[in-house]
């Protein structure tokens, strides 16, 4: 397991949408026709709330197989290559800053029709649509970075059932919407 890091919650940043478009780009041209879409998820694609500076990536692809054919171009290109890392079905492809080691981007691959993207893209959308919810969230995570300020894991255990719990609703409000 990698090392712990500190976990920093910075106020809404405007360029975190323009830096995720940059990261999906960058990986994107090295999936080439495999790549069905990128989706920015995580805490920096919910306007408005306080988050760790790491972007969320989901590149959607047509194929794993494809995408595991790319791991030396991708490792070579400077993302690191973790596998599945504890989620079937997941290619998980970090990106850190070379020089300060510090997480820039964290790219999820899922092949298209994991149930992952519509998760992840489910609470997106619902915080995102839901004002008072989404500072709610804001405050789980700043109760949870006051617990568990030099440890990354146990600051994304400690929001986990909070996550867990709004997943669900999200889930159905987004199947509504279909």
């Amino acid at each position: 397991m990698p090392p712990c890091r500190i976990v920093e919650l910075h106020p809404p940043n405007e360029h975190w949408a323009k830096m995720a478009q940059e990261y999906g780009e960058l990986f994107g041209k090295l999936l080439g026709p495999n790549l069905v879409r990128v989706h920015h998820i995580g805490s920096t694609a919910i306007p408005g709330i306080r988050a760790k500076p790491t972007i969320d990536l989901i590149p959607e692809v047509v194929s794993l197989e494809q995408l595991d054919a790319l791991e030396a171009a991708i490792v070579e290109n400077g993302f690191e290559w973790w596998g599945e890392y504890g989620l079937p079905g997941r290619r998980f492809c970090p990106l850190n800053d070379s020089e300060t080691d510090r997480r820039l981007a964290n790219i999820h691959c899922y092949q298209t029709g994991s149930s992952e993207i519509t998760r992840h893209v489910a609470f997106r959308d619902y915080l995102s649509s839901d004002r008072e919810l989404a500072l709610q969230y804001e405050a789980e995570k700043i109760r949870c970075q006051s617990l568990h300020p030099n440890d990354t894991y146990a600051y994304s255990d400690a929001k986990n059932d909070w996550i867990k719990s709004t997943e669900k609703a999200a889930l159905k409000w987004f199947d509504k919407k279909l």
